[in-house]
C-alpha cells in the first residue's frame, strides 16, 4: 500500500491519523447481541451509549444491525437497514461522530453512505453479490475480515492446511486484490484477522502471537477480541468477566502493530492503548 498520506479519509467530514492507534466503540443495535443482550438497540438508548463511548475516548462508533456471533442466523436486508440507517444518521448528524457500519449487505452499504457513515466494516470481505460494487461506489474506507463459512457454521471444526497466520494473510491478500481491481483505492482499505471467526482457541492464540506477520500486507490492521470466546476458553471466564483478559490482548495487539482496537469497553481499552503507546514511544 502506498501511504503518502498520514491520514485515512473517512467520508466528507473525518480523517483518521495513520501514525497512532484508535479505539472503535461497538454499538450493537440488535436484540440478540452476545455481549449486551440488545440493551442499546433502540434509538435514544443507542444515542446515549454512543455519547458515552465518545466521552470515554472512542474515535469511531461501529454500528451493527446483524449479529455475527458464532451460530447467529442472518436477518433480512430491510430489517437490518431499518435498524441501522436511522442510528447512523443521528450519530453523524447530532453527535458529529465518525460512524462505521458492520454490514455485508450492498443495499445497507448504500443507505448508510447516504446517512453519513464514514467507514464500512464487512466480516464477509465484500463477497456477497453486489457488495464489492456498492463499496466501490460509496467512496468510503472498507475493512476486510478473514472468515471461512458463515456465522451459523464457521465454528464447525475449523481446520487449515498451513499455519493460521499464513492462511489469514493469503485470504486477505486475495480480497485486497479484488478490491483494487474493482477500483477501490489502496488508501481506502484496512484488514481484520477475524479473531473468533472460523478459528479454534489454538488458532486464535497463535494468530495473536504472530500478529506482526500480517504487517507484510502493508495495510492498516483492525483487531477485535473484546469479550470473545477465546478469552472465556483460555481463562474460564463468562462474557461479563472478560475485561481483564481483553485488555491484555489489546496491549499485545497494539504492540504488534494494530491500528484500530474494536471494543465494547471503551474507557478501559483507551487507557490500555494509551499506556502501551507511551511505553512503545519511550526513547524515540
Amino acid at each position: 500500500m502506498s501511504n503518502a498520506s498520514t491520514y485515512m479519509t473517512c467520508g466528507e467530514r473525518h480523517q483518521l491519523a495513520l501514525d497512532r492507534p484508535h479505539v472503535m466503540g461497538i454499538l450493537n443495535v440488535t436484540p440478540d447481541s452476545f455481549s449486551d443482550g440488545g440493551q442499546h438497540a433502540v434509538g435514544d438508548a443507542a444515542l446515549r451509549r454512543a455519547e458515552e463511548m465518545l466521552r470515554e475516548g472512542a474515535d469511531i462508533i461501529d454500528v451493527g444491525g446483524e449479529s455475527t456471533r458464532p451460530g447467529a442466523t442472518p436477518v433480512g436486508v430491510q430489517e437490518e437497514m431499518d435498524r441501522v440507517a436511522p442510528i447512523v444518521e443521528r450519530l453523524a448528524g447530532e453527535l458529529g461522530a465518525l460512524v462505521s457500519v458492520d454490514t455485508s449487505a450492498p443495499e445497507v452499504m448504500t443507505a448508510i453512505t447516504a446517512a453519513g457513515a464514514g467507514m464500512i466494516n464487512d466480516v464477509r470481505s465484500l463477497r456477497r453479490p453486489g457488495a464489492l460494487e456498492a463499496a466501490a461506489e460509496s467512496g468510503l474506507p472498507v475493512c476486510l475480515m478473514h472468515m471461512v463459512g458463515e456465522p451459523d457454521n464457521m465454528q464447525n471444526d475449523p481446520q487449515y492446511e498451513r499455519p493460521i497466520e499464513e492462511e489469514v494473510a493469503t485470504f486477505l491478500d486475495q480480497q485486497l486484490a479484488r478490491c483494487r481491481d474493482a477500483g477501490i483505492a489502496a488508501e481506502r482499505l484496512l484488514v481484520d484477522p477475524g479473531f473468533g471467526f472460523a478459528k479454534t482457541l489454538a488458532h486464535n492464540l497463535r494468530l495473536m502471537n504472530r500478529l506482526e506477520y500480517l504487517q507484510r500486507l502493508g495495510y492498516p490492521l483492525l483487531v477485535g477480541t473484546s469479550r470473545k470466546g477465546m478469552i472465556g476458553r483460555a481463562l474460564s471466564r463468562k462474557v461479563d468477566e472478560r475485561l481483564h483478559g481483553g485488555l491484555a490482548l489489546t496491549a499485545l495487539a497494539v504492540s504488534k502493530g494494530a491500528w484500530i482496537i474494536r471494543t465494547h469497553d471503551v474507557a478501559a481499552s483507551a487507557d490500555a492503548v494509551g499506556m502501551t503507546c507511551a511505553v512503545l514511544k519511550e526513547g524515540k
